[in-house]
C-alpha cells in the first residue's frame, strides 16, 4: 500500500490550505443561494469526493497517465479518506471559518 507523503514544505501547506478554502467557500456559498437540508449537502460533497477521486484515479492508470509515482488503490485509499474524514470530526477546527474572516476586499 503507497501512502501519499505528508506535505514536505510549507508552499505545499499553502496550496493545501489555498485548496480547502477554495472548497469550503464554494460549499457555503452553494448553500447560501440554494439551501439544502444539512444531510443532503454533506452526503453530495461526499459523492462529489468520490467522483474527484475515481478521475483522478483514471488519470494515473495506463501507459499515458500521470508519472507522478502515485498508483490509485480503492481500498487503502478509502480507509486515508476515511481517517482523515474522523481526523477531521474529532480535531479542533483546523481552517478559519468563514463566518469570521476577514473581507479580503469589496464587491
Amino acid at each position: 500500500m503507497q501512502r501519499e507523503a505528508a506535505p514536505c514544505c510549507a508552499e505545499e501547506e499553502r496550496r493545501l490550505a489555498k485548496l480547502e478554502q477554495a472548497l469550503l467557500r464554494t460549499f457555503w456559498q452553494s448553500l447560501g443561494n440554494d439551501p439544502l437540508p444539512p444531510m443532503a449537502a454533506l452526503e453530495a460533497a461526499a459523492r462529489v469526493v468520490g467522483t474527484l477521486y475515481a478521475q483522478v484515479a483514471r488519470a494515473h492508470e495506463g501507459p499515458n497517465g500521470c508519472r507522478c509515482g502515485w498508483e490509485p488503490d480503492a481500498d487503502s485509499d478509502l480507509i486515508v479518506l476515511e481517517a482523515n474524514l474522523a481526523a477531521a470530526l474529532l480535531a479542533p477546527e483546523r481552517v478559519p471559518d468563514l463566518a469570521r474572516m476577514p473581507a479580503a476586499g469589496r464587491a
